[in-house]
């Protein structure tokens, strides 16, 4: 009879879970809840980081495709401005009020001559490098270099009223900004009429005033 109680009473004690058994299992699972979202903090990390390397990598790539040609078309913008001197140096059909006579072979040279220019144009526009001529523009210090002011009443001042060179732009980057003459004298450009300004003329603009810039004349002109 004790027999039987002492083992009901072993087995009452072996069931019952010790006091001080909950404590560690609790801290372990505090801890192993630490490393997991630790882990999940270093793993959207590093996703983050590497959407970000996919994108610089991307843009990188694009401006590559986009601005390797430009030391060459540097070069051959040159090649235009010679061919179009070249096409203002022969003689017109028509100089004045007067028809000219223009013998065959003369007529032939010009066409070839003007041929080759659209060719040659349509070929860097197919690069993304394009002919700028901004005659009857506001002046844009940021694409334009202004030589020489020219008095004028007729026009809004800071108008292009001439175009000494024509400038060039690769993309969104200014390849060679066109060298013109800028109108002064005339009233101001309303503010309605403007294009609305980027980021990067606003940066360039004082606050506090509605006027265009001031063009920047090159004294040695």
């Amino acid at each position: 009879m004790s027999s039987d109680a002492e083992n009901k009473a072993g087995s009452a004690e072996a069931g019952e879970p010790k006091a001080g058994a909950a404590a560690p299992d609790a801290e372990r699972l505090a801890t192993l809840e630490r490393e997991n979202a630790d882990l999940k903090d270093r793993l959207l990390r590093a996703l983050a980081e590497m959407e970000n390397l996919r994108r610089r990598t991307e843009r990188e790539l694009q401006d590559q495709r986009a601005y390797s040609i430009t030391k060459f078309a540097g070069d051959m913008i040159g090649t235009a401005d010679n061919l179009r001197r070249a096409l203002d140096s022969m003689p017109k059909p028509v100089e004045g009020d007067e028809e000219v006579e223009l013998a065959p072979e003369i007529k032939a040279l010009i066409d070839g001559v003007e041929l080759t220019e659209r060719e040659l144009l349509k070929a860097l526009e197919k690069h993304g490098v394009k002919k700028r001529m901004p005659m009857g523009e506001k002046f844009d210090p940021h694409r334009d270099q202004a030589m020489f002011e020219v008095p004028d009443e007729s026009q809004f001042a800071g108008t292009v009223v001439q175009v000494v060179q024509p400038g060039y732009t690769i993309g969104e980057r200014v390849l060679r900004p066109a060298m013109v003459g800028v109108s002064r004298g005339g009233p101001s450009r309303p503010v309605e009429t403007e294009a609305p300004a980027t980021q990067q003329d606003q940066a360039a603009k004082p606050q506090g005033t509605s006027e265009a810039p001031k063009p920047r004349v090159d004294k040695r002109a």
